[in-house]
């Protein structure tokens, strides 16, 4: 049917069995759009209405902020078939159609953009539904919430000043919850909500519908461009030209009594990925009850209420038939769409509706649990399972929770809404979070609940915790997507934040103060908590195999320390791609022989420093070649300037004069001369090598040696590889080759041990990739060094680049290229020095090793030119495990 539609159509409709659009028409009526025509075609209780396009969102902006022509009678044919389908009329004071109004993208962004509820009330139409209904109390709280959410929403009037009036009603009668209010108490807030309309904004609120319906489809529309939608495409990486759709549908009310109830349900368990149907509801509420965490509901399921402890009865308790019809449709819609689904809907008067499916969000241990079931339940392959893991969300798996042997002092027990464990200080106010944890420092953020403008704070912090809400609020949706901690719901949480403290129990914690968070009990502790590691088996293993079975690009660590290289090991890395070893002498006692060996006045007694160097850092290697048994150990030589390694400030200097009994004077004067405008293009890597050539050869000893004695001891022989640093021109190269090889045929004439090796350089300055078929000759491996590539290319300092913030802003640069590859300028260099070194050696061994070795588009990108490896943190190897796999099997498609 969507083939037939009109290229220029900008309104799709949907209910009565029929549609418009379908699934397929995602990118045109984003995802909540699509997915109710979807579900309309499949014969499901769905409440009729229209969807238009996020072409129009795009039109809109383009036309600086003016709705297209011929939208308007558009939308009218389209509100003209929604009165028929529901046999109520847009405006009739006697028998109103009501509709909400709902923004949805092709990319879920749940929160980010507006909604208005109830639209098409006003003083006549009120009393309409009221007759209709035959529950006054009902159709004055429907109104009272439509004047709060379209004055917040289109007229830009605060949801406090609302909120604050609500407030001081209760307290003035003594009411202590929203239902104790009967319909002459709303039809008083009415009035007092009216008023605030009137002095804030100078004008009363509109009672005309369609004024209404055109401000709330605008503000939607502007909504794409507010501050947290912005902030949340950037954090997950969506275009801003997707835009967004708007959904115009028929109001279903799940606040008319108590057989009505509105919920959300996932088709599994979005923490754990346990295959059951979870989520919560409220009798008597409307949607935004159980989303904004306005009041805390209850489970849906009798398993999920014994689990979690409630109360109240559970909606497969309290509604046992709309609750076999939600498991059933639940089950359907899993199956249609082959991945878990996250449902929202409402019971009106006994009557089951959905009002959206979506894929659900998740957390990454449900994502690969729910993954591998799902290929053993037939209903995905191995690669689509590999595929639906997003590889950044790996980190998630890799984050410490709570020791059990730790004696836990319980502040507050809430909701476990997103897994994991965090230790850090409480701050209260989201700006705040966002402004200690820039400055490194490790913040809970505590709040009455959270909201959408809050996103910026909640990714700083490192746990979450929210005094209200369900495992559907905002906070524990948006948590569980960012894997941070979080615990909702926490009952008895008593929040000041102008007195910056909280209170529970008698107890008193005040901001600043630390406390833990075990988002996967729900507890919120004392102190800091002792943290460890969690173990990496089950679905995790499972996928990770498929993955290595799939990839084709080798996965190496970044690693010096025996702890580094061990974890790497342990999370599947093939071998060390990058072994720095100059952080190997930054250690108090190693340091002040390199100090010693930087001041000394001749050759001779450079030497005797170097002695003292040597048998530490062949323990060093002995270590590393011990863990990593036959798998490649990259070590590259020595290659920051002299200069880092000695004191700079009088008060410095004078300490290492005291330790080394050498003078203050000689150590300054040394700095002195050691001294560069710029470093980073100075005296450094091979140059080193070249000017003290006994620096690269007591290394070179020490790996041969180390090498040695590891095969003696073990009966294996390592696989070393040896990195010259920082090469330009090839006759560096020859230079430190010969060098090297000669201290192997010293140690090998000395122990009688041939040691195999091979000696390859770091690609990471422009020249180097320009001359890559000259350097190949004498290279047997390449290692693209993007960290200063990327810096040699840009002419650009990562530790200076702040303005990248702003390029980004602007668009420049799409992304900060120190994290993501810059593909057209630092990718062009990689693709030259690949096709040029290839020519000149046809077997050359090629990889990364920057930090860009660890970022799933980059691996893609390694992929696609053919690399043979890449190399990265020990915390990322998970990470580019996956990503490899799913670059080779995108790359097949």
């Amino acid at each position: 049917m969507s083939e037939m539609i009109a290229e220029r159509q900008r309104t799709y409709s949907f209910g009565g069995g029929r549609a418009d659009g379908a699934s397929g028409l995602r990118n045109l009526l984003g995802g909540k759009g699509a997915n109710l025509a979807e579900m309309s075609l499949l014969g499901l209780p769905v409440p009729p209405g229209f969807t238009i396009t996020t072409e129009t969102c795009n039109h809109y902006y383009a036309a600086g902020r003016r709705m297209p022509e011929g939208l308007s009678e558009e939308a009218g044919k389209a509100l003209e078939a929604l009165e028929t389908l529901t046999g109520k009329r847009f405006g009739d004071p006697s028998n109103p159609l009501l509709v909400s109004v709902r923004s949805g993208a092709r990319a879920s962004m749940p929160g980010m953009m507006d909604t208005v509820l109830n639209l098409g009330l006003g003083d006549a139409s009120v009393e309409g539904l009221a007759a209709r209904s035959g529950d006054r109390r009902f159709a004055w709280d429907s109104y009272r919430r439509f004047i709060q959410m379209y004055s917040h929403v289109v007229l830009g009037v605060s949801h406090d000043a609302f909120e604050h009036a609500l407030e001081v009603y209760k307290d003035e009668r003594d009411f202590r919850n929203d239902l104790d209010l009967g319909h002459e108490d709303w039809t008083e807030i009415v009035a007092q909500f009216q008023d605030i309309v009137l002095r804030r904004t100078g004008q009363p609120f509109p009672q005309d519908p369609r004024t209404q319906l055109w401000g709330a489809i605008e503000a939607v529309f502007r909504s794409w461009m507010n501050d947290r939608a912005i902030f949340y495409r950037k954090l997950h990486d969506i275009p801003e030209s997707w835009g967004t759709a708007v959904t115009v549908q028929a109001m279903v009310f799940g606040n008319m009594g108590l057989k009505s109830a509105t919920g959300v349900a996932f088709t599994r368990n979005p923490s754990t990925g346990e295959n059951a149907i979870y989520g919560e509801f409220l009798i008597n509420a409307q949607g935004e009850d159980v989303v904004a965490g306005l009041r805390t509901p209850n489970a849906i399921s009798r398993a999920a209420r014994a689990q979690l402890g409630g109360r109240e009865p559970s909606m497969e308790e309290a509604m046992p038939v709309a609750f076999a019809e939600l498991s059933a449709i639940a089950a359907r819609l899993e199956r249609h769409y082959r991945d878990m689904q996250d449902i929202e809907f409402t019971i009106e008067e006994g009557t089951l509706f959905m009002l959206q499916t979506r894929n659900g969000k998740r957390t990454t241990p449900a994502a690969l649990r729910i993954a591998v079931d799902m290929v053993g339940e037939g209903l995905i392959t191995r690669d689509e399972a590999i595929l639906r893991i997003d590889a950044k969300a790996l980190d998630q798996m890799l984050h410490p929770t709570i020791s059990p042997n730790y004696k836990r002092d319980v502040l507050a027990i809430g909701l476990p809404a997103s897994p994991g464990a965090a230790v850090g200080e409480v701050v209260f106010d989201p700006d705040e979070a966002a402004t200690l944890a820039a400055d490194g420092k490790a913040v809970i953020l505590v709040r009455v609940d959270t909201a959408p403008e809050d996103i910026h704070g909640m990714h700083a912090a490192r746990a979450i915790v929210t005094a209200r809400g369900g495992m559907t609020s905002h906070a524990a949706v948006v948590a569980r997507g960012m894997g941070r901690a979080c615990v909702c719901g926490a009952s008895g949480l008593r929040i000041d934040e102008a007195a910056g403290q909280f209170s529970i129990g008698g107890r008193v914690v005040r901001k600043g103060e630390i406390i833990s968070v075990d988002g996967s009990t729900g507890q919120v502790l004392a102190g800091a908590a002792q943290l460890v590691q969690p173990e990496l088996s089950g679905p995790f293993g499972a996928l990770m195999g498929w993955a290595d079975e799939r990839r084709r690009l080798r996965v190496r660590a970044n690693a010096e320390t025996p702890a580094d290289a061990r974890m790497a090991r342990d999370f599947g890395a093939e071998g060390i791609g990058l072994c720095r070893t100059e952080h190997m002498f930054f250690d108090h006692e190693r340091v002040a022989f390199v100090r010693e060996m930087i001041l000394a006045d001749s050759l001779a007694d450079r030497n005797k420093a170097l002695a003292k160097l040597l048998p530490v850092q062949r323990g060093d290697f002995e270590a590393l070649f011990e863990i990593m048994g036959t798998r490649p150990v990259t070590i590259r030589l020595l290659d920051p300037p002299l200069h880092e390694f000695l004191p700079h400030g009088e008060k410095d200097i004078a300490a290492v004069a005291e330790a080394t009994g050498l003078p203050a004077s000689a150590l300054m004067a040394r700095a002195g001369e050691l001294h560069e405008s710029n470093p980073m293009l100075g005296h450094r890597g091979c140059r080193l090598g070249i000017t003290f050539p006994e620096i690269y050869d007591m290394q070179a000893r020490a790996i041969f040696e180390a090498a040695g004695a590891v095969a003696a001891r073990t009966g294996f022989m390592p696989n070393v590889e040896i990195m010259i640093p920082l090469v330009s021109a090839k006759k560096e190269l020859d230079i430190l080759k010969a060098n090297v090889s000669r201290v192997a045929d010293e140690c090998r004439v000395a122990t009688g041990q041939e040691i195999p090796f091979s000696v390859g350089t770091m690609i990471e300055l422009p020249r180097a990739a320009l001359r890559a078929g000259d350097i190949a000759l004498a290279a047997e491996f390449f290692s693209f060094g993007t960290n200063d590539l990327t810096q040699t290319t840009l002419g650009m300092s990562r530790d200076d680049a702040r303005f990248l913030k702003i390029y980004a802003d602007l668009g420049i640069y799409d992304k900060d290229p120190f994290q993501t590859l810059d593909q057209d300028g630092v990718g062009d260099l990689m693709r030259i020095a690949l096709e040029r070194g290839k020519a000149a050696r046809p077997v050359l061994k090629t990889g990364i090793c920057g930090e860009h070795g660890g970022d799933p588009a980059t691996i893609s990108f390694c992929e696609e030119i053919g690399l043979d490896y890449v190399s990265c943190s020990p915390f990322r190897v998970p990470i580019a495990r996956l990503a490899a796999a799913q670059a080779a099997i995108l790359r097949e498609k």
